[in-house]
């Protein structure tokens, strides 16, 4: 249940009507299987099974976006084309040119296609209505765009901005390095980066090892800056802030675990328990990180 990334976006109060009928909306796109000529379909499924497209509990959303992507490598396209282009160069004696090759290229990817594995992957997006925030459980940029395109498609207009904070979280985050103090309701942790704010892009990484002042002090002289800094939250929940404003392994600790598979009596009762935990604790967090970057910035 609990999200592992958190790529953080505000969402403007005027799209609550819009999320009135947002089941209609993604029901335009819902899930199918790639066909046998795709290399991937992406539509909305199901976040918990035997309920819609949307999770709904205590004006809190859940979504999840499945992709379906072939596994052909592009070596094995390449290695049936090169067999493919030798059995028509002995053909026509003289080897393919280039844009043969490429035609030979497609014909074998058709070829191969319907023959592929698929492999799911599912993004899962939190809508907090109550404090809006958006927020996309992903690693990479890549798979955030995705799902920021599909709601785009769902729902115009698409009032979803970025979060922008008044401190960069890489000054902020080497202040608190150099200080040897984090901000109030967060403590230091052992993982963190350093990196050259020059072209050479020199970096120094500690993993589960504390860095020392004078160390950071160093460095910071040297000309880096924090870019990635592991810290945990009232105690609660650790995880690893970026540059970016990314926030990355996100991992609740025992004090939010103790009693939780105890306090339902079913599955769908423990989802529901698991999703306004999570949900609170996250809004917390995202708040009091916010707050920590010196507040909200408005749009530039």
């Amino acid at each position: 249940m609990w999200f592992k990334n958190l790529k953080i976006f505000r969402l403007h109060p005027s799209w609550a009507d819009s999320l009135e009928n947002l089941e209609t909306f993604l029901e335009k796109s819902g899930f199918q299987p790639s066909g046998k000529q795709e290399m991937q379909s992406l539509g909305w499924v199901t976040p918990h099974e035997g309920g819609g497209l949307v999770y709904s509990s205590n004006n809190q959303y859940l979504l999840t976006l499945r992709a379906d992507k072939k596994l052909l490598p592009a070596t094995v396209i390449n290695q049936v084309a090169r067999a493919r282009a030798l059995d028509i160069e002995e053909q026509q004696g003289y080897k393919p040119g280039r844009k043969q090759m490429k035609e030979i290229k497609e014909q074998v990817t058709d070829e191969l296609l319907p023959r592929a594995f698929s492999v799911y992957r599912d993004t899962r997006i939190w809508i907090d209505r109550t404090n809006h925030w958006l927020v996309v459980d992903a690693a990479t940029s890549a798979k955030c765009d995705e799902v920021l395109g599909m709601l785009a498609k769902a729902i115009e207009p698409f009032p979803v901005t970025p979060l922008y904070v008044e401190q960069s979280p890489a000054s902020a985050m080497t202040n608190w390095l150099v200080s040897d103090e984090a901000p109030p309701g967060f403590t230091i942790d052992q993982d963190t980066e350093l990196r050259s704010t020059s072209d050479s892009g020199a970096a120094v990484r500690y993993v589960r090892q504390s860095i020392e002042i004078d160390d950071v002090r160093k460095h910071v002289q040297a000309g880096k800056q924090c870019t990635r800094l592991a810290l945990t939250w009232a105690d609660r929940i650790s995880f690893v802030l970026t540059e970016g404003f990314d926030v990355k392994r996100v991992t609740p600790l025992d004090v939010l675990r103790e009693g939780q598979e105890y306090a339902a009596h079913n599955e769908a009762e423990q989802f529901d328990t698991d999703m306004a935990l999570m949900t609170g604790e996250l809004a917390r967090l995202i708040d009091d990180l916010v707050d920590s970057l010196g507040g909200e910035k408005k749009s530039p």
